[in-house]
């Protein structure tokens, strides 16, 4: 899989501030048609996007578009957590089976009130592989929390910094309201780093094959299957299993503006693993739905691939 590389089109350079210019973006690899479109067409009404995808089989990179641009992905940030807790767990640091405290309900600062599943569940306690597939799953807030508050957020950022990723961080715990004194959002990234590491995972190259195979068990119960993932059509709550010759895993960060992606999917003519980012004025419906459009797009390309 390559290294980053600078001397390939971007809209910004490497040191600005998360713009980007108001054009197309030129593509990266063939074969991607639609999802260069799709993209396209949304840059140049000024939504902020970003795009990378690797060939699984030879390292070829598939899609490269402003792909160094270090924007918001929401509970992506995650991914790095359970990261950590997985070589905690190896490491003997912590124990699978150790139990967390839920810290919040619904409606806290802390939980980000509504969200998942535990804050609804009268058990306030759960092991910490109990934890990270709630996380998984579903994004769970006061999982993240809970998870969090054990291993240590600056653990997770020592993690990010071995794994070489420079522009990819977990910022904060999750909070429903964020003051000046708060970090402006959950995680940032680069679509670059975010699909080299889900090809690291995929090879069970991140820290060991043991602790790669634990966190792509934690992500194959995702049952978030809107953006990317769309067209695939999988089952979205039972997918871990191959499905008309196709496997996915993935894990999506969503917020107020943002939609991001990240995943691995194999098919019988090969895989790929990707990573997509949509920062966008989320004004009307109308708005939204164009940004879904895009996602699928992205989709419905990488599908075309591992057929």
């Amino acid at each position: 899989m390559p290294e980053g590389r600078t001397g390939r089109h971007s809209s910004r350079s490497d040191d600005d501030d998360g713009r980007v210019g108001r054009h197309a973006p030129r593509p990266t690899g063939a074969g991607l048609g639609r999802s260069l479109v799709a993209l396209g067409d949304l840059a140049a009404e000024g939504v902020r996007v970003s795009a990378s995808a690797f060939d699984l089989d030879d390292g070829r990179e598939l899609l490269g578009v402003d792909d160094q641009v270090v924007l918001p992905v929401a509970q992506l940030g995650a991914v790095l957590l359970l990261i950590e807790v997985s070589a905690q767990i190896e490491s003997g640091r912590i124990g699978a089976l150790d139990e967390l405290e839920r810290t919040a309900g619904p409606g806290s600062r802390s939980a980000l009130g509504g969200g998942g599943v535990w804050s609804y569940l009268q058990r306030r306690r759960l092991a910490v592989t109990d934890a990270a597939a709630l996380v998984g799953a579903l994004r769970d807030p006061a999982a993240v929390n809970a998870l969090l508050g054990r291993v240590g957020l600056e653990a997770v950022r020592a993690r990010a910094d071995d794994l070489g990723l420079r522009r990819t961080a977990l910022l904060d715990e999750v909070r429903s309201e964020r003051g000046p004194d708060d970090a402006p959002g959950l995680a940032v990234g680069t679509t670059r780093e975010l699909a080299q590491l889900t090809a690291l995972l995929a090879q069970g190259e991140v820290v060991g094959s043991t602790v790669s195979s634990r966190v792509l068990g934690w992500l194959s119960l995702g049952v978030d299957l809107s953006l990317v993932a769309a067209p695939f059509g999988l089952d979205p709550v039972s997918h871990r299993r191959t499905d008309h010759d196709l496997q996915l895993v993935n894990a999506v960060g969503s917020d107020r503006g943002v939609r991001s992606e990240l995943g691995v999917l194999r098919g019988p003519g090969g895989g790929v693993a990707y990573a997509v980012t949509i920062a966008f004025d989320d004004l009307t419906l109308d708005h939204r739905l164009r940004v879904l459009d895009a996602a699928h797009a992205v989709g419905a390309d990488l599908l075309a691939h591992v057929r």
